[in-house]
């Protein structure tokens, strides 16, 4: 006989998941062949649709009405007679002609990630990256930084996927007593770019390789911030980090094996003055590892593309953080699953 808890279990949750990727493919596949890009001025009917990204027509309304389902369309009329247009957050975050895309991240998981997950098991039995690197390729941050269209793709991407954690930072911490900072390992310069613009007395550094420099001041320029920010190029495993009264570092820890985490760690304790704040914006997972889902399947992520990689606590990074003299520690949201963890050099 059933008892009462039996009843009231619902398998819903278990096929959601485990049929998850139906749902991420097909709005993978709509942002590769760029349809949100598309319908962002206008609205379509299915076979305008169709005409415009090749589409057999067997499952044309299969594909576009899913879409729908899941919120990235809508529509007016059924199927013949049926009009789509943008839902208001796809327009602004999916249409390649807005400041405001973040698609670059979802391409690369389409182009890249999505097929390399399939060894995850693999993996996580080797303890091994599950990438390019299997069949003979190269690393991929050497792969990247050696072809200058996949270095501006990737930054594109980390940026885009980064612009409201960087703006609510620039908006949120106070900087009141600082005058300076550098982003080590600061890629498109976007984080220094808006702590600029909410913060004129601030004089902001970007720190990263030298094929960074020409994106990073492209972009600068096109924000009218060439003579707010300064590109310093360098390696942040062989050089020193320039001084800084505040030194930050987005989704660049948690690249490394704690190794060089507590080596990255102890250049920024170098490079601040006493009272000078560190400041690493990443996924932070909970303290009790069971709430930030993101943050541990990113963690998982970096297994499948790096030989070292996790993502951390604020408790993992208290403790690093201290092992190289840094002294006070708090850790402030920012937009969905991602944190500021702020050590202060005492």
């Amino acid at each position: 006989m059933e008892t009462a808890t039996q009843k009231q279990l619902d398998p819903s949750k278990i096929m959601q998941i485990g049929t998850g990727f139906w749902a991420s493919k097909t709005l993978l596949t709509a942002v590769n062949m760029e349809l949100f890009t598309i319908l962002s001025k206008r609205e379509l009917s299915g076979p305008a649709i169709q005409s415009k990204l090749g589409l057999h027509s067997r499952s044309l309304y299969d594909f576009l009405d899913a879409l729908v389902a899941l919120g990235f369309l809508n529509r007016k009329g059924l199927k013949e007679t049926a009009v789509y247009r943008n839902a208001e957050d796809t327009d602004l975050f999916l249409d390649k002609n807005k400041p405001s895309y973040m698609g670059g991240m979802l391409e690369m998981c389409n182009n890249r990630l999505y097929p390399f997950w399939n060894d995850l098991e693999e993996g996580l039995k080797t303890g091994l990256p599950q990438n390019e690197t299997k069949n003979g390729g190269k690393p991929v941050f050497e792969e990247v930084y050696a072809d200058l269209q996949k270095l501006r793709e990737f930054i594109g991407a980390m940026g885009g996927i980064q612009m409201g954690n960087f703006m609510a930072f620039a908006k949120n911490f106070d900087f009141s007593t600082y005058k300076t900072l550098c982003d080590i390992g600061g890629s498109g310069a976007l984080l220094s770019a808006q702590v600029a613009l909410n913060n004129p007395h601030m004089n902001c550094t970007s720190f990263d390789l030298p094929p960074v420099e020409p994106i990073a001041k492209e972009n600068l320029k096109n924000m009218n911030l060439q003579n707010r920010v300064k590109i310093e190029s360098g390696d942040f495993f062989t050089d020193s980090f320039p001084k800084a009264d505040v030194i930050t570092m987005g989704n660049v820890l948690h690249d490394w094996g704690k190794a060089d985490k507590k080596m990255l760690l102890g250049k920024a304790y170098n490079a601040l003055p006493k009272g000078g704040a560190l400041v690493v914006i990443e996924n932070i997972i909970d303290n009790n590892r069971s709430e930030n889902a993101f943050g541990l399947l990113l963690s998982l992520n970096m297994l499948i593309e790096t030989s070292e990689g996790y993502d951390f606590s604020a408790a993992d990074f208290s403790e690093l953080a201290k092992e190289v003299g840094f002294g006070e520690i708090s850790i402030t949201t920012l937009t969905g699953p991602t944190s500021a963890v702020i050590a202060i050099k005492q």
